[in-house]
């Protein structure tokens, strides 16, 4: 997207909201007032702000503003050029007295020392810092939903006046809810252009026409008055950039902190399991496994867990980001001491399969058709009552009754992360039908043992009347399924009444099994039971 088409973009996805309006007024006061602060220019366009006390200072933010703003280590590591590009410009907004925002959360984390390395001796780490940019740590973060929390007061005024808020990242990730989950719209923009974002603290803005803030000097202060030129660019890397700084800084990458090599190690070559651990557990993905694989059977009696549409991402399957202390996973946490503070992320607890299976579908833009609001929400049947995607679960494994998605077009999209398929086979999905699926997604699927079914050309959930408050066979041959052969598929309503005309709805759909390998993966319950076979095996 071209810089000058953002502010459209965003008002095209998040239209100004009449409700929003009411509940904030109209005439708020311009936040220009003085030096070195925004200048509140989109404040006043289309979306109208509310007042929020921050750090100290009483300021406005409203749908548009950037509420993270983060240079990231995954797409700058390796690119000094956009780096010393970020630290030029963050050293230029600063001579002319610009400052971020204090409703915008800002962060550095590359992914080498190398980067805070060159960016010291190059004199532009400090100018960073002085806008916010201090080193947060090295590695994965925002990218992954490891932002932290926001500021109470500017938490409160997003939840409170519905307001969308921004995040700006130099990342390689944007998908719906993974930034945070008070931060509905992200944009990945480079590390320069993170900075400048951060200053105006808005993305309803034309930063070709509108000043990124007031500098010291009481005038208006362009993106192309601090914006480096690329001769300067150049001479900085030529002179604080060498191979030698790298070799330097990945000759003791191996070696650890202090903190690392003080942990206490137990002495063996088997991991001690520790049963009170809530960060690592034994997963469950062996127990009662036998020598040999039962036949293959029909899935039959099977509950839809959830129906969801098209272009669902594993960052809506996979949990990733902050535990909400009111979700499934933050009540489990909280139920064996640990306090909402304590939480860390699901991305620090991976190994803990109590706390990602309960947040598997807990992305709160998830929209399932089963439910009335989005989040982690869906239907049990045949009660009919409302729950949690985890306590329906629950309830269908405690029953013996298998779960299955419904699901539309590309399914899977996004990041290929193993709780992706993982989660859902924990949750006791049997079965995922959809009209399409993202490869390696599809392959993880069967890598779990869960059997992934594609309607046929011009066959959707849609188009064959279902509403996934049916009950589901599956009709699989002892044998197992061919690769991409067809099997049938019966689905009938709760009452006997048929989805459609009244009786049972009867259609194929394709096995996406595409291979010999995969028909045995799925056969043997996954691969994982099959490499433990082979092993003992041998």
């Amino acid at each position: 997207m071209a810089l000058r088409d953002l502010r459209d973009n965003f008002r095209t996805a998040y239209p100004f909201r009449t409700a929003v309006a009411a509940a904030v007024g109209a005439g708020a006061a311009d936040n220009a007032g003085g030096s070195g602060r925004s200048t509140g220019t989109a404040a006043q366009g289309a979306y109208p702000p509310v007042k929020v006390e921050a750090a100290g200072h009483s300021v406005e933010i409203a749908s548009g503003s950037v509420a993270i703003a983060a240079i990231t280590s995954c797409t700058n590591t390796s690119n000094p050029t956009v780096m010393v590009a970020a630290g030029l410009l963050a050293r230029n907004a600063v001579a002319r007295g610009l400052s971020v925002p204090p409703t915008v959360k800002t962060s550095l984390a590359p992914g080498s020392r190398a980067v805070t390395a060159y960016l010291s001796g190059a004199g532009l780490l400090e100018p960073l810092e002085t806008l916010g940019f201090a080193l947060a740590g090295y590695g994965c973060t925002t990218c992954i939903g490891n932002s932290g929390p926001l500021d109470g007061p500017v938490a409160a005024a997003i939840e409170q006046n519905d307001l969308v808020v921004a995040a700006v990242l130099s990342g390689n990730r944007n998908f719906e809810g993974r930034i945070h989950p008070l931060v509905r719209a992200s944009y990945l923009a480079s590390p320069p252009l993170v900075v400048a974002f951060a200053l105006a603290g808005t993305v309803d803005i034309d930063l070709a026409t509108s000043p990124l803030g007031i500098g010291s000097d009481g005038r208006p202060v362009m993106l192309a008055d601090v914006w480096p030129s690329t001769d300067e660019v150049r001479r900085t890397v030529g002179s604080a950039v060498s191979g030698e700084l790298f070799r330097e800084a990945y000759a003791s990458v191996f070696e650890g902190g202090p903190e690392w090599k003080t942990l206490d190690v137990p002495a063996g070559d088997r991991y001690r399991w520790d049963g009170s651990s809530t960060y690592v557990a034994l997963p469950p993905f062996f127990v009662g496994l036998r020598a040999e694989p039962e036949p293959v059977a029909a899935i039959s009696g099977a509950r839809v867990l959830a129906m969801l549409g098209d272009s669902v991402t594993t960052d809506h399957i996979s949990p990733a980001g902050s535990i909400a202390a009111s979700s499934p996973a933050g009540q489990w946490l909280q139920a064996h001491g640990v306090p909402p503070a304590e939480f860390n992320s699901y991305g620090a607890r991976r190994g803990h399969h109590e706390v990602m299976m309960r947040g598997t579908f807990a992305n709160i833009r998830l929209r399932n058709a089963l439910a009335a609001k989005e989040g982690p929400f869906t239907v049990h049947f045949p009660s009919g009552e409302a729950t949690t995607i985890f306590e329906a679960s629950e309830r269908y494994r405690a029953a013996g009754v298998p779960s299955i998605i419904l699901a539309g077009k590309e399914y899977g999209s996004g990041s290929s992360r193993d709780w992706a398929a993982k989660g859902p086979r924990l949750l006791g999905v049997r079965a995922v039908i959809a009209e399409s699926f993202e490869r390696i997604h599809r392959s993880n699927l069967v890598g779990m043992g869960i059997l992934p079914l594609q309607f046929l050309p011009g066959d959707s959930a849609a188009s064959l009347g279902l509403t996934g408050r049916e009950s589901y066979t599956i009709e699989l041959p002892v044998a197992g399924p061919a690769p991409r052969s067809r099997v049938w598929v019966s689905a009938l309503a709760d009452g006997g009444a048929g989805a459609g005309a009244g009786a049972a709805t009867r259609f194929e759909a394709t096995v996406r099994l595409d291979g010999p390998i995969e028909v045995d993966y799925y056969h043997q319950g996954g691969i994982l039971p099959a490499v433990l076979r082979r092993i003992a095996k041998s």
